[in-house]
């Protein structure tokens, strides 16, 4: 079965490669990118996470990247997240051995030495962070005058998080004619712009007819009571088995992997907050079936590939119909079965309902009912216009945040020294475990696209006093917060 990648134009020894991985048949996104990449064609790839998309450009840049020198890599892959830039060495590796290269990966919360010493030997594929790379860059570690192909991955989280004017300025510093692989789950919006300014009469590939909505995952609505959402967790997850959890905040996470734990379900918790070590070590658990729970927050999520995830639970409401589609995405992948169980309270009936029908998810709102996981469910619609982003349907740069108190009054809550890395998602999390947050906004340069170490926070006036009092002397990123009312 390894001809059906070669056929494709790969050489015969990754092929073969591949075959000893138990890799053998191409998925739709490899068959129509990996030609194409290989004639060097730049490739605008729209692929959900567990498409197959790592291949669809790692394999093409393994057989056309040349050999490195010392600090200056041939050939750099951009990933929004840590998890993801580790996913993308850790698949990648194996190959580059078959042909003689190096991939090798580079991310914030850990040690430079390792990373300047393996840039000192020389990497020919670098996958990075763009935090770290323009860290490393200033240091004078990294020079990308000589890398000749770009692969940006999950473009739109990207520009979710803030990533697009550091993507642009490293783009700007690698070769004029260099090939430009973009991967992104949708192609509108920032990710367009992104395409229109770095590749050259691109050729758009596609995982099939919105693979990631053809999710064999059966969707269930559970009514249910705050004080009892670590009950029907727990209860879950038992009869289910592996479990991803979302949660909207790292404190959330954290106290619910602990409640479960208390409730004899296994569980570990994955979010910015912990070290790198941490993280990996929380995800190798999971990965080898130690622990039956990863509980985690959105940002984090992003790169984790664990096989066979029984079920996803949204602990915590999706931010709107994409999120849900993306954390949903972690199970029922290439095929298998998986469930998807939202818990919703009664004063998020309304919103789940608005979500729902921009899914085309035709699901009933009940009580809990373990029995029916198996035999019963509700699966997304393909035509779910949700995929359609609507990130460009608006210049006001503030996120419109979940769960608006309706007409309640509001107060605007200013928060100075901030890390320039936040992000506004970060910034509403922060504030999220104090009271319903409206709108968060982090104040940005215009030509960069930089923080400029403050932002505000819309809430409610009876919860925004409260919030200011209980996050008095907070830090975030080791910086010690200012927060007060805005006048």
């Amino acid at each position: 079965m390894s001809n059906t990648f070669t056929s494709l134009g790969l050489r015969d020894q990754l092929g073969q490669a591949l075959a000893r991985h138990q890799i053998t048949q191409p998925f739709p996104i490899q068959t129509a990118a990996i030609p194409d990449a290989l004639d060097g064609r730049d490739i605008r790839g729209e692929a959900p996470t567990g498409s197959g998309k790592t291949l669809a450009f790692g394999l093409p840049v393994l057989s056309r990247v040349d050999k490195a020198v010392g600090n200056r890599p041939r050939a750099l892959v951009l990933a929004p997240t840590r998890e993801l830039a580790e996913q993308i060495s850790n698949d990648l590796s194996p190959l580059a051995r078959v042909v003689d290269r190096k991939v090798f990966a580079i991310y914030g919360g850990v040690g430079y030495g390792p990373q300047k010493n393996a840039l000192r030997n020389g990497v020919d594929v670098l996958v990075a962070t763009p935090g770290r790379l323009e860290d490393l860059i200033q240091q004078r570690m990294v020079d990308l005058s000589k890398v000749e192909i770009v692969v940006v991955d999950e473009a739109d989280r990207m520009a979710d998080m803030g990533f697009l004017p550091a993507v642009q300025r490293i783009l700007d510093r690698t070769q004029a004619n260099r090939q430009t692989l973009l991967f992104s789950a949708t192609l509108d919006g920032d990710v367009a712009v992104l395409s229109r300014r770095y590749q050259n009469n691109p050729v758009t590939v596609k995982a099939g007819p919105r693979d990631e909505y053809r999710s064999d995952a059966t969707h269930h609505f559970w009514r249910v009571d705050r004080q009892d959402r670590v009950e029907h967790t727990a209860r879950f997850i038992d009869a289910s088995g592996r479990s991803l959890v979302f949660t909207r905040t790292r404190r959330g996470a954290d106290r619910l992997a602990k409640q479960l734990t208390a409730a004899n379900v296994s569980a570990v918790a994955m979010h910015g907050g912990r070290s790198q070590s941490q993280r990996t070590r929380a995800l190798r658990e999971f990965s080898m079936g130690k622990t039956q729970a990863l509980v985690a927050t959105d940002v984090a999520a992003r790169g984790i590939h664990v096989e066979d995830i029984a079920s996803v639970i949204h602990y915590d409401l999706a931010g709107d119909s994409k999120d849900y589609l993306h954390r949903s995405g972690r199970t029922a992948r290439a095929g298998a079965g998986g469930n998807v169980i939202t818990l919703v309270l009664a004063e998020q009936e309304r919103e789940v309902r608005r979500m729902q029908r921009e899914l085309k998810l035709s699901a009933p709102i009940e009580s809990p009912r373990i029995e029916r996981l198996h035999h019963e469910g509700h699966r997304v619609a393909q035509d779910s216009p949700s995929s359609q982003s609507r990130r460009g349907e608006h210049t006001d740069t503030r996120t419109q945040v979940r769960g608006a108190s309706y007409g309640a009054p509001n107060r605007s809550i200013l928060v100075r020294n901030l890390p320039w890395t936040t992000t506004e998602r970060e910034l509403e999390a922060l504030f999220a475990d104090h009271g319903t947050v409206e709108r968060a906004t982090i104040a940005k340069q215009k030509k960069s696209g930089r923080s400029k170490g403050f932002g505000f926070v819309d809430m409610s006036d009876k919860h925004a006093g409260t919030a200011i009092e209980a996050l008095k002397g907070v830090h975030l990123g080791g910086r010690p917060l200012e927060i007060r009312f805005a006048r």
